[in-house]
């Protein structure tokens, strides 16, 4: 029996499901999804009588097994992981056998995977918008379905939208129809044809328009981002081109990009043939880019080698993040990419001092047995997986023979998902020449233990040293020494090089008040609008204690729902006791318009209770 999934219900022992045809209407009005999920099941075993799917705050209304009414349970609801839905079959099914499934529901207002937007929300103010996120465990909050990464399947989907609203979905687009029941409604057609998990299912509805960006690309966005999108990912072709050279071909047809509201609460979300993409990196010179190599990498490592459980989230995120610096290195120069990486094992040792070195979240591979992989969620498989990953690279041979190894890996786990286990015997088997070498590794100090990883990579220093120079003067500078600052300190540094400067600074002791005034005279941070530079740099003062900073974090806080800027920044304010007030008051007032994840995150962060909501 494979190892079950900690963060499901499902049995995929039992039987799986390959395909989903899933008919729906999307009402703004009750903030709902109301249809029909077609789920074609494989017996996985004799003597198949039941079987158990994932749900989360769903209405089930009714439910056909190869069109035989059938009886069905829903069980005790669990706190993050939903509603079991037990389904009694109208008869036995011999392993191999096939059934399809059919179960009329509908979500609820407070679907964890959807956000409603109101015209308001939205950049053209006129119309309203829908967003879902199904990643980790969110898909069960939209259709029943065995929400677990250890299970693929195909889908074809059909979905009801007012006249003058578009639909998409991480699939192609298969034309769209005026809906026969409402004239005043268009159903839009959608069909992936690669195997994927649930957690790709994605769909998004709104009045967006499209630019032509590239032969494979569209980018998406209300028509007040379009222009600004279609420059800001410009580069999305080449970075097409470079990660199938890396990692081999691009098997999802289309790589369209869709710009979301400010609400969305990741940077990017890999939706296979249509990523999702935060409005924050629309900085006006293309460099936030990173997080477009980042999404375009995991067409290979995430969605077509996938994580089995979220335990071993790494294997999606490491390698992805390690794909993703390889495509800078090529645009950029390999000073680049270990420029990057150094600044990504920064971004470690921070989410390593707020969790703490002995937090078992903070291990390679946690025990998410009764933990949200919401709440797990932080840098550590992204960047402890991507340092193992350079480590590797450096005691196998360098970067062309890694990339080999890569390359192979995702060529023998292609359309399957995997454990851990399974792509270290790989690496042995890849590598049997050197196993030596690989016995040298401290696996369990890498796989299973808290805190830093026990070997520090080797990095290029050469666009760091001016950025560790700076810091440095910043950090021993006297309160007679602050007139020898001046503009010309960061003319010659890039807005990466501003972001590793102002990231440093915040891995050490707070600066005092009169520091970070005298920054803001000289270099004039208060007026960046690249929103990495103005997150660290607010962040910076807050720690400072420096009040005037006050109004302008709160602002950051509130103004876009990116998970990586909101909650830092909020539980900055809310330790700092001049803002704490202001924090939690600010919080409560925009609530209703956050997305329901992030609302949820940062109520635990300024641990405000349901009940003073």
């Amino acid at each position: 029996m494979a190892e079950a999934d900690p963060s499901s219900f499902a049995s995929p022992d039992c039987c799986r499901t390959h395909h989903l045809y899933l008919r729906c209407r999307v009402d703004f009005e009750s903030r709902s999804l109301r249809g029909t999920a077609a789920l074609t099941v494989r017996a996985e075993r004799d003597h198949l009588r039941s079987l158990v799917l994932d749900t989360k705050d769903l209405t089930i209304h009714k439910t056909l097994v190869n069109g035989q009414e059938a009886t069905f349970a829903l069980g005790e609801c669990h706190t993050f992981k939903g509603t079991p839905m037990e389904i009694t079959l109208p008869f036995e099914l011999g392993k191999g056998q096939d059934v399809v499934i059919e179960i009329s529901f509908e979500t609820s207002s407070k679907s964890s995977a959807l956000q409603w937007l109101s015209p308001e929300q939205t950049s053209g103010k006129r119309h309203p918008f829908l967003f879902s996120q199904c990643q980790a465990h969110h898909c069960r909050a939209i259709l029943p379905c065995q929400d677990t990464p250890s299970v693929k399947l195909t889908y074809y989907a059909e979905i009801s939208v007012p006249n003058d609203l578009v639909a998409l979905m991480s699939a192609k687009r298969d034309g769209k129809k005026p809906d026969p029941e409402d004239s005043t409604r268009t159903i839009y057609r959608f069909s992936q044809m690669v195997p994927i998990p649930c957690y790709l299912i994605a769909l998004v509805v709104g009045a967006l328009e499209s630019r032509e960006i590239g032969p494979r690309t569209l980018v998406w966005a209300e028509k007040e981002q379009v222009e600004k999108s279609a420059f800001e990912f410009g580069e999305t072709e080449a970075m097409l081109k470079i990660a199938e050279d890396l990692a081999g071909p691009y098997v999802w047809g289309q790589y369209d990009l869709l710009v979301l509201p400010p609400s969305f609460p990741y940077g990017g979300m890999e939706n296979p043939c249509l990523t999702f993409v935060t409005p924050t990196l629309l900085a006006g010179d293309r460099s936030l880019s990173n997080v477009i190599a980042h999404e375009i990498s995991h067409s290979w490592t995430g969605n077509l080698v996938t994580n089995k459980t979220w335990e071993h989230f790494w294997l999606n995120e490491g390698h992805t993040v390690y794909l993703e610096r390889r495509i800078g290195g090529r645009l950029f120069g390999e000073q680049f990419r270990h420029f990057q990486a150094l600044g990504g094992w920064r971004e470690l040792q921070n989410t390593i001092n707020t969790l703490g070195g002995t937090n078992p979240l903070t291990n390679l591979i946690p025990n998410l047995k009764e933990v949200d992989p919401d709440v797990a969620y932080s840098s550590v498989p992204y960047e402890k997986g991507s340092a193992l990953l350079l480590y590797l690279e450096q005691l196998l041979g360098g970067p062309d023979i890694f990339i080999g190894f890569l390359r192979a890996y995702i060529q023998q786990f292609a359309y399957k998902s995997v454990m851990t286990d399974d792509w270290k015997n790989f690496l042995y088997s890849y590598f049997k020449d050197k196993v030596d070498l690989l016995d040298t590794v401290d696996w369990n100090a890498w796989l299973h233990t808290p805190g830093m990883p026990p070997v520090k990579p080797t990095y290029d220093m050469t666009l760091s040293n001016a950025c560790v120079a700076l810091s440095q003067r910043w950090i021993k500078a006297s309160e007679n020494d602050l007139s020898s600052f001046n503009s010309a300190d960061i003319k010659q540094m890039s807005s990466h090089q501003l972001i590793e400067f102002l990231a440093l600074l915040l891995l050490e002791n707070p600066l005092p008040v009169s520091h970070v005034r005298r920054m803001e005279e000289v270099y004039h941070f208060n007026a960046v609008n690249n929103y990495e530079i103005r997150f660290r740099w607010l962040r910076l003062c807050i720690q400072a204690g420096w009040e005037d900073a006050i109004p302008l974090a709160l602002k950051m806080a509130t103004e876009q729902g990116r998970m990586k800027f909101t909650r830092p920044l909020f539980k900055d304010l809310y330790k700092f006791d001049q803002s704490r007030d202001q924090a939690v008051s600010a919080f409560q007032k925009h609530r209703a318009e956050m997305h329901p994840v992030t609302a949820m995150l940062v109520a635990r962060d300024l641990e405000v209770t349901e009940q003073t909501a």
